[in-house]
This record gives structure tokens, C-alpha cells and sequence, in this order.
């Protein structure tokens, strides 16, 4: 009872300070004595922790969508993958036949330095067996992490070696990479696709762009579609890599605090050049808040899908416990003075989250003849004067709709259980040596591999089988077509890394064929 009165006291406390009132506010009062009331008198025992917790979310879902409370452990988790780096053995894996597969070991990481490789089977961990057990992935992943410095004894099966080999492997301090890909997508146009604004995108996203001007890039696309956001300072960082000195990049306003503006300070990264940014109905917050910059202020073209429009500022309150209010205090506005949030109603936050599939619905991402705009919401850009339209979210400059033709049921029983993933990883484990021997660089590989029939064969036969309807040819040869695309793309991702995954994935995608004509390419 003792805790749940702390986090009470601590919440009036920070209610009292911002509203600079001496005496205890009326309503906490009742709020502490129901609570007491409660624990001391209800007909069964109650759990005051979980109390407390419910009557904090009861509040803030009646705020709006993006008010929210969440314990030590969730905070733990929501905060770790903005944080850059969290300590572990160092490897990507995947789990196949119950058993865990590695995919990559990360480059000078403590896997690598043991002599894990790429393909190996990880059985136990500190003499607990982890394959062939049905352990859940949430318990493997938890033995794998632990305190730097810590001791990780792996067991590994490896292609070629009939018993377990062990590995002393010494947990350190492991790299969350925001930066998914970064490559040359022609001889003159660049592209970077990251998917957070975390602590270390900036840097990751300056040292992608001087790589590839230094292999001859002079236009850009930057993909942002699938990217919710994250750090708005991570955020004004990158786009002051673009924008001139002094540009405004964003602006936030609420009741209890005024205006504060973001402008550019200048970077030196890509000054020049044309820039198109990719965005769809996923973009969200930091990255909403980067493709309004560009293009209100003229600086380039932005390209797919409505952004979400998550366009609330939270402030996080850290409680006594190590759990955590993060608390709406203002509104994010680009430079022409959009308000990126979308409308809702306080109190309902399931049409909230229903809100990208209504957009379905109705027909907004498919159909650019659905989407209007009252007068009410037409805005100007700063420095060209073009149209640009408000309402929440980012609309971009040129639609690109969502193809669903390019999906069939089968593809997505195929990726829905696996089949295709398992395939792959057995391919890999089979192949990975003489497929490096084979195509030393991945220009040989994209230019002259090609994905084995059989395998193709082999996986589309298995997805028939969790496919009740009849599948017409026309949708199994589209299925064969997206299937050798696909497995291809994570062949190149297990040879090398996520930037040559996407760069086979890309081929064949309308955003980026649209960016690339933007350009001139």
C-alpha cells in the first residue's frame, strides 16, 4: 500500500508544481482515499499495485491516443531500441525446426571474436539445452543477453562437424543500428532507409551519405516508409544535414507551453542534390516531421502514402518505481504551419488505431480519386509557394498507390507460416560456402544468381497446402515471381547485409521507380 501511495503522492506532487498550487488539489484527494479505502475495506484482497496501474491508464486513455503509462519492464523495452546499444552475444538468428539458426554474427562483435560464424546451430546456452525443447523465443533471447562482461557458454552444430563445439563467448555491449540499408541505386542516385530516430541515426545517417558521395552519389532518396519515429532531436539533427542555416525545421505549441521552434543549424552532409523522400501510411512522428520539413521548405519532393499522423509531443514522467507517464504537453507543426496530428475523439483510441484500415476502406490507398481536401486545409510551401495540404499526417507530393495486385493469398500464407524463411535458412546452411566462392562480390550475385527451381517449386507446393481455396494460375505465377524475388533478397542478406537485401527488394518497387523519375534517373 505503501507503493501505490508514493506513486500517488508523486503524480499530486508534479500536478501541484505545474499548476503552482501550495495545498492538494480536491480531486487527487479523493483519488488517495478511494485507493485506502479499497485496500483496507474491499470483500477480497486486491492487488494495490495493479491498482494504482489501472486507475493511471483509466486516466490517460481518456486524454488521448498517445498519453500512456507503462511499467519499469515496459518502459525497459519501449526505451531500448532508441537507446542504440544493448548488451548481448552479438548475433541475428532466426529459429528454424525449433532450433537457432544464425543468420549474421555482428561485425567485431563477441560471437565473431569467438569464432561463431554465420549458419551455426546455437543448441544450449550455459549448459541449457535451448533446441529441440519448444522454449519460447522470449526465453531464448533473455539467455542470450545479460550484464557486459558476463559469461555466455554457447553449444553450436556446425555444416561439416559431427559433435557440439563450445564457444566461450564474453557479452558486451551490442550496436541497435537504426540505418537499414545504404547503397547506390544507380551510378548517381543514392539511397538510405532507416527505421527509428534513435541516438545514434544522426551519426549513422551522416556517415551512410559521405560513403556514398564518396562513391559518387549526387541525388538521394531517402525511405522513410515503415518508420514510426522516434527522437525529435534525432530528428532536426538529420534535417539540418539538408536544410540551409536558420530554416525552420519544426515548431511544437500547447496550453501549458508556448512556441518552440527547431531550425536547421547548418549541416555540411547534403547541402545539395536533389532529395525525394519516401513515406506511406506508417510513417509516423520524427519521420512525419523530416518529410514536412523537406517539403515545406522546398527542399525536395516527397513521394507514396498519407503519413500516419502522429503529431503529439510527450513528455515522459519517470515514477518512484522505475515505471513511466508519458504525458501529451503540445502539438508538432511544420514550417507552413500544418498540424501533423490527425483528428480523433478523447476516449476512443480503437477508432484510432482502426484508422489505417478505414483509409483502406474507403479507398485513400489505393485510389488517389478518393482522397479530398477542403479548401480550409490548403497550405503554401515557403519558398515556391506550391499547394501543400493539411489535416494530419504528411500528404506527399506525388501519390503512389498501394499495389495490391502484386500480393496473392498464397504469397501470404507462404510468408504467414514461415515457409519461406525455413527454405531459405535450409538453403543457406547447405550453400553458404560455395555460393561465397562462387559470387565474391554481390555485382555478380544480383547480375547472374538465380534462385534454384526446386526450391521455388518446394515452397509454393507447401503454401498450396494452407490455401483452402483454388488457386488460379495467374495468381500461382505471380506467387512464383514474388517467391524467387523474395528468397533472393535474403540470400544476399545472409551474404552480406541488409543493404543488399534491399537493394533486391527495390527492383521491383513503385515508390522508388517514382523517386527515380523525379530525378531524372
Amino acid at each position: 500500500m505503501k507503493k501505490i501511495l508514493l506513486c500517488l503522492l508523486f503524480l499530486l506532487g508534479f500536478h501541484c508544481f505545474s499548476l503552482g498550487q501550495k495545498k492538494l488539489d480536491e480531486q487527487m484527494r479523493k483519488l488517495i482515499i478511494s485507493a485506502v479505502t479499497i485496500n483496507d475495506h474491499y470483500v477480497d484482497t486486491v492487488d494495490t499495485e495493479k491498482l494504482v496501474e489501472d486507475a493511471i491508464r483509466g486516466m490517460l486513455e481518456k486524454l488521448d491516443p498517445h498519453s500512456q503509462y507503462s511499467t519499469a519492464e515496459e518502459t525497459r523495452r519501449l526505451n531500448e531500441p532508441l537507446q542504440g546499444s544493448f548488451d548481448g552475444i552479438g548475433v541475428q538468428f532466426n529459429i528454424l525446426d525449433d532450433t537457432l539458426m544464425v543468420v549474421q554474427t555482428i561485425t567485431n562483435g563477441p560471437s565473431e571474436k569467438a569464432g561463431v560464424m554465420a549458419g551455426d546451430r546455437i543448441v544450449s546456452v550455459n549448459d541449457t539445452t535451448i533446441a529441440g525443447v519448444k522454449m519460447p523465443q522470449e526465453e531464448i533471447v533473455k539467455r542470450l543477453r545479460g550484464p557486459r562482461k558476463t559469461l555466455a557458454r554457447l553449444g553450436v552444430l556446425r555444416e561439416g562437424i559431427d559433435e557440439i563445439i563450445y564457444f566461450d563467448v564474453v557479452r558486451d555491449k551490442i550496436p541497435l543500428n537504426s540505418l537499414d540499408a545504404s547503397f547506390m541505386i544507380t551510378s548517381r542516385t543514392g539511397l538510405i532507409r532507416f527505421s527509428n530516430f534513435a541516438i545514434t541515426t544522426h551519426s549513422e545517417v551522416v556517415e551512410a551519405i559521405e560513403k556514398l558521395q564518396s562513391q559518387g552519389m549526387r541525388n538521394l532518396i531517402i525511405d522513410l516508409t515503415q518508420n514510426g519515429g522516434g527522437y525529435l532531436q534525432a530528428s532536426a539533427e538529420i534535417a539540418s544535414e539538408f536544410l540551409p542555416k536558420g530554416d525552420m525545421i519544426v515548431y511544437t505549441e500547447g496550453r501549458a507551453y508556448g512556441r518552440k521552434e527547431f531550425r536547421s543549424i547548418g549541416g555540411h552532409a547534403f547541402q545539395e542534390g536533389r532529395i525525394v523522400v519516401l513515406v506511406d501510411e506508417y510513417s509516423a512522428s520524427a519521420s512525419e516531421i523530416l518529410a514536412g520539413a523537406i517539403q515545406d521548405q522546398d527542399r525536395g519532393f516527397v513521394v507514396g502514402r498519407r503519413t500516419f499522423g502522429k503529431g503529439l509531443v510527450q513528455r515522459p514522467v519517470d515514477l518512484p518505481d522505475g515505471s513511466m507517464i508519458r504525458l501529451t504537453i503540445s502539438k508538432y507543426y511544420t514550417p507552413s504551419g500544418r498540424c501533423i496530428q490527425k483528428p480523433f475523439e478523447k476516449g476512443k483510441a480503437q477508432d484510432y488505431r482502426m484508422d489505417v484500415i478505414n483509409r483502406f476502406n474507403k479507398g485513400e490507398l489505393t485510389n488517389a480519386d478518393s482522397i479530398h481536401f477542403p479548401d480550409s486545409l490548403k497550405y503554401q510551401t515557403l519558398k515556391k509557394a506550391r499547394i501543400v495540404y493539411g489535416g494530419g499526417g504528411i500528404m506527399p507530393d506525388y501519390f503512389v498507390p498501394l499495389d495490391t495486385t502484386k500480393n496473392t493469398l498464397l504469397y501470404r500464407q507462404i510468408l504467414a507460416k514461415r515457409i519461406l524463411v525455413s527454405e531459405n535458412l535450409r538453403f543457406m546452411a547447405k550453400h553458404r560456402k560455395e555460393l561465397l566462392r562462387e559470387y565474391p562480390s554481390f555485382e555478380e550475385f544480383k547480375n547472374h544468381f538465380e534462385v534454384p527451381e526446386k526450391i521455388v517449386e518446394n515452397i509454393v507446393v507447401e503454401g498450396r497446402k494452407s490455401v483452402k481455396e483454388e488457386v488460379s494460375p495467374e495468381d500461382e505465377s505471380k506467387t512464383i515471381g514474388l517467391v524467387r524475388r523474395m528468397l533472393k533478397a535474403l540470400i544476399a542478406r545472409d551474404l552480406w547485409d541488409m543493404s543488399e537485401y534491399f537493394a533486391i527488394v527495390y527492383q521491383d518497387d513503385d515508390m522508388v521507380a517514382k523517386a527515380l523519375e523525379l530525378i531524372g534517373e
